[in-house]
């Protein structure tokens, strides 16, 4: 199994509204992510916006590629993207970039 850690930026201004949306995710979206591969997914927000994203795959790369393939993965995507500050305007899944493991305690 794969442990996974990402980082994206919230936009500081939709904080409050960033967590509302959190607190009800949708049923399908949730089964989605299930199906896909992820694992233990939590997403952690510190005040200014730093969002630290947390998963447990077989392999991330076809996690990620699984969800794309989703018609509400593209809905939820969609609703989001104006939440994260990206230069790109990329949508949050394409901005997920692993972080090297350098330690873990077994």
């Amino acid at each position: 199994m794969q442990r996974v850690c990402f980082l994206l930026q919230v936009k500081p201004e939709r904080l409050a509204e960033y967590k509302e949306r959190h607190k009800a995710v949708w049923p399908e979206m949730l089964a989605a992510l299930s199906e896909t591969g992820w694992h233990n997914y939590s997403l952690f927000l510190r005040e200014d916006g730093l969002l630290v994203g947390y998963c447990e795959t077989p392999d991330f790369q076809r996690a990620l590629s699984g969800m794309a393939a989703k018609e509400v993965n593209s809905r939820w995507q969609k609703e989001m993207k104006d939440f994260f500050a990206d230069p790109g305007g990329r949508e949050a899944d394409r901005q997920m970039v692993p972080l090297l493991e350098v330690f873990h305690l077994d």
